[in-house]
């Protein structure tokens, strides 16, 4: 049975997920207790800002630290190896074009946890990923943007 609350990441972004984490837990750490220890050493705590944001800091580092233990504890692993290459999925990589522009575009269907548009990686959730999922090589689609529609034919689809 599917968890409501599952999240959906490939292996390459439960590595950065990880990464992260321990980032944060070795060396953000240390470096926010360090700025606390210089901060006290100035004395009066009450007016002392350094004190202060160094605080607000490491209650920042620690709740993104318990935001990416709890996505790591939820993760579900996509396994590249089991995508169908007929049927864009997540984990596909797919390339479209965009009929209007005429412009071919390549994305890369993840889990919203891993979702990043600047590096073409977009949401299953998003309006254009909802919209590729399930469909095939030379199909068209139109997808609700918020400029209008957009209209995308898919090229190709890969892992």
């Amino acid at each position: 049975m599917e968890q409501k609350n599952e999240i959906l990441l490939t292996q390459e972004g439960y590595n950065k997920l990880e990464e992260e984490v321990e980032l944060l837990k070795t060396v953000r750490r240390k470096e926010v207790a360090e700025r606390i220890k210089v901060a006290i050493s100035f004395g009066d705590l009450s007016e002392n800002a350094e004190y202060d944001e160094a605080k607000n800091e490491q209650a920042q580092v620690e709740e993104r630290i318990m935001k990416l233990e709890n996505m790591i504890r939820k993760a579900v692993i996509i396994d590249e190896s089991q995508i169908d290459l007929n049927v864009v999925t997540i984990g596909s990589i797919v390339k479209v074009q965009d009929v209007e522009f005429d412009e071919d575009v390549e994305y890369t269907i993840v889990g919203s946890a891993e979702a990043d548009p600047y590096d073409g990686k977009i949401s299953n959730e998003s309006p254009v990923g909802k919209a590729l999922l399930g469909r095939t090589v030379g199909e068209e689609v139109d997808v609700q943007v918020p400029d209008g529609t957009a209209k995308f034919k898919i090229l190709e689809i890969r892992r």
